[in-house]
């Protein structure tokens, strides 16, 4: 099992080590406490971090930095020197409680997308699907919802919105349908989070649960792609009913649709042929080796974090010249972020308030494979809908992976509650347009075209569809994941 920082065989190697040499006292009550209240107050800080006019990485560094100087005066912090590799080596305590190989993989994936969207790909795929629609509305409704799901699984859920929700009000605007744009762009937002539980690379908290149960690329698609077509096609149903998408039945709107999208020209934005056919095969061989990292010789031991930065920079070399442009579109304050955040959760957990809250979700487990489940999922959702899940996420991992089953043996990557944190994590996004990056991102293409969408008034349309997508996660879960 891979845990949240260095290997999890070095970690214990390290505190084993630190605990022997040096004799420590235990952690009082009060001393949890003082660390709960800062874990809360962490977490009050980034649901409001709009409010606070802070980035994330800022937010959280700052708690990273107040609880390492209170771990260092209160806690047994294991300083090292870290065995790793049969080697005493020293360094930071700070250093080990990072999650290096989640770190790689969103840097490397982040840097192959950004120069594969070079290519024009993206958009040509886009233009090509709404062109295949022939524009009638619920074609295009279910055209523009399946690319969402698919680019969601493909790059970061808000890189999907920005490309089809700015397509969709381009195309909208041209076929005279203005009147769905807000439809149509609720939709696709809550796909984003649909999609983004397709494959193990798909969100961070996939990313990060993934990491911490072992679950394998090919095996997180199997286990959860399930689930994402019934959805998706659940929601895609349920928004064409109540937002009456219907599509064309006059031959003349028909023709005259067709002609519209037709003046689309998907080439546009491709600099170069050859470029662009090397970048499709790319990313194609990209997803087939995350897909197959655990089984590849040699590759296995380095880890799909290698696999994410080795493409990259395979990409990066046709523009070897200007590869700092790309280095300033890196998301820093993502990469700082969870870099910050990891330090937090190593410390809380020496601190044991990791420990306290997992008494709590033992509780909520033991009351049966069923009802505890279900409810573990539903409270993640509810979590994710008002605050970021992404500590969340590494939160209860960190708690799940040190809670052992009944007969001592640790939770295997098909365990359920591993699963029920995924499903919820995601999930709970759809719930409030503050609980993901994606809905956000809707809401801001839907205000620039003058369209208004409150918070209570995203709430309560959005939530039919929340409602019904974490109710079908549930008997998913229970019925075939259990």
């Amino acid at each position: 099992m891979v845990g949240l920082g260095l290997p999890t065989l070095t970690l214990l190697q390290a505190e084993a080590q630190a605990a022997g040499d040096h004799a420590t006292p235990e952690v009082s009550g009060a001393v949890t406490a003082l660390f709960g209240v800062i874990l809360v107050a962490m977490i009050v800080s980034l649901a409001l971090e709009e409010k606070l006019h802070a980035k994330k990485s800022l937010i959280v560094g700052l708690y990273a930095f107040v609880s390492l100087l209170l771990g260092a005066i209160l806690l047994p912090l294991p300083y090292g020197p870290y065995l790793i590799g049969g080697h005493e080596i020293a360094m930071p305590v700070y250093v080990p409680a990072v999650d290096w190989g989640v770190i790689t993989i969103i840097l490397g994936a982040s840097l192959f997308v950004d120069v594969t969207s070079r290519s024009g790909l993206f958009t040509w795929i886009a233009i090509w699907v709404t062109k295949a629609s022939g524009g009638d509305p619920h074609r295009l409704l279910w055209a523009y919802g399946l690319m969402t799901v698919v680019f969601s699984a493909v790059l970061n859920n808000v890189t999907a919105m920005i490309i089809v929700g700015s397509l969709t009000a381009v195309s909208l605007g041209k076929l005279g349908r203005n009147d769905k744009l807000l439809a149509f762009l609720l939709v696709e937002g809550l796909l984003t989070n649909i999609g983004g539980l397709l494959t193990l690379i798909s969100s961070v908290p996939n990313i990060i649960v993934g990491a911490a149960a072992d679950i394998s690329f090919l095996s997180f698609f199997v286990r959860a792609s399930p689930y994402v077509v019934v959805a998706t096609v659940a929601t895609l149903l349920l928004g064409a009913r109540l937002f009456d998408i219907r599509g064309l039945v006059d031959e003349d709107a028909r023709v005259e649709a067709l002609r519209m999208v037709s003046d689309f020209d998907e080439n546009d934005g491709i600099e170069s042929q050859g470029f662009f056919w090397f970048a499709a095969a790319m990313l194609v061989l990209f997803i087939v080796a995350m897909a197959t990292t655990s089984v590849l010789p040699y590759v296995s031991d380095l880890g799909m974090g290698f696999v994410a930065m080795g493409f990259a920079l395979i990409m990066l070399l046709r523009f070897k010249n200007e590869v700092d442009d790309f280095y300033r579109t890196i998301d820093w304050d993502l990469l700082g972020f969870f870099a910050a955040l990891f330090i937090v959760i190593n410390v809380i957990e020496h601190a044991q308030v990791l420990a306290l809250i997992g008494s709590g979700l033992a509780w909520i487990v033991d009351l049966g494979p069923t009802v505890g489940t279900g409810a573990v999922m539903v409270a993640t959702a509810a979590f994710s809908s008002v605050t970021d899940n992404i500590p969340l996420a590494a939160m209860l991992a960190k708690i799940i992976a040190g809670m052992p089953l009944p007969d001592g043996t640790i939770r295997p990557p098909t365990d359920p509650l591993w699963w029920a944190v995924i499903f919820g994590a995601n999930l709970g996004g759809n719930l409030t347009p503050i609980g993901s990056a994606s809905t956000l991102v809707a809401v801001t293409i839907a205000h620039k075209h003058s369209l208004h969408l409150p918070f209570m008034v995203f709430v309560k349309t959005a939530f039919p569809f929340a409602a019904m997508q974490i109710a079908i996660a549930v008997v998913y879960l229970l019925l075939f994941l259990s």
